[in-house]
């Protein structure tokens, strides 16, 4: 498949790096996945590696005993940590890569993957920078759960969320306390507090930011 230059290199400007030789072992393919999918799981991440062009995904550990914990949003130009370093290591993909809206991504063989970080400088410089900053991103999110009050965190994620979305939010109850380190029963009493504040409208998986000036308030300085 022909990549698209344009695109690709605007979102990963170090894949210049690249040879047409790499480029054909690599078996590159451009996917584009709805809302609310799963774009990679254990079995593809056994297979591929993962370039993010547009649109935003959910990057989510499980645990031993199936719990979910969100441990960071990709972005455009981003690429998944752990994917990376449950490559290096050999271990399996600790968990999912879900769309968070319409995104499409850029797949290629993991051995073209792993092999480009050791053999380009430039990819491996981009991708070793970007994990530095999503493991800064976790530990400033964790040291937030701890000091932020659970209505400030949960006004946050929904103007993150809208920020990429609009004010029309297709995210549940349980996806919001994911995010911001909580539980579901809490979340949803809040989110009532804010429908009876007149703030946001709520329904069967879906949340409407009626007033975004009110949720901003809550963020305080």
């Amino acid at each position: 498949m022909k990549i698209p230059n344009s695109q690709l290199l605007a979102a990963f400007p170090c894949l210049r790096a690249v040879t047409a030789e790499e480029w054909a072992e690599a078996q590159p393919t451009v996917r584009r996945f709805p809302a609310k999918t799963a774009i990679l799981q254990r079995e593809e991440a056994a297979l591929f590696g993962m370039f993010l062009l547009s649109g935003s995904a959910r990057i989510n550990r499980i645990d031993e005993e199936g719990r979910e914990s969100v441990m960071g949003i990709l972005a455009p130009g981003q690429v998944c940590a752990l994917l990376v370093l449950s490559g290096l290591s050999g271990r399996d993909y600790p968990g999912t890569i879900r769309a968070e809206s319409e995104v499409e991504a850029l797949f290629v063989a993991k051995r073209s993957f792993l092999g480009w970080l050791q053999i380009h400088d430039e990819i491996r410089t981009a991708v070793f920078g970007g994990l530095l900053d999503g493991m800064l991103r976790i530990g400033e999110q964790a040291g937030e759960q701890r000091s932020e009050p659970l209505e400030t965190r949960l006004a946050k994620a929904l103007l993150r969320v809208a920020s990429e979305n609009g004010p029309m939010l297709r995210v549940t109850h349980q996806e919001l306390a994911n995010e911001i380190g909580s539980v579901r029963e809490v979340v949803s009493r809040a989110l009532r507090r804010y429908r009876g504040q007149g703030l946001i409208e709520t329904g069967r998986g879906w949340v409407r930011i009626v007033r975004r000036d009110g949720l901003e308030a809550l963020l305080g300085d």
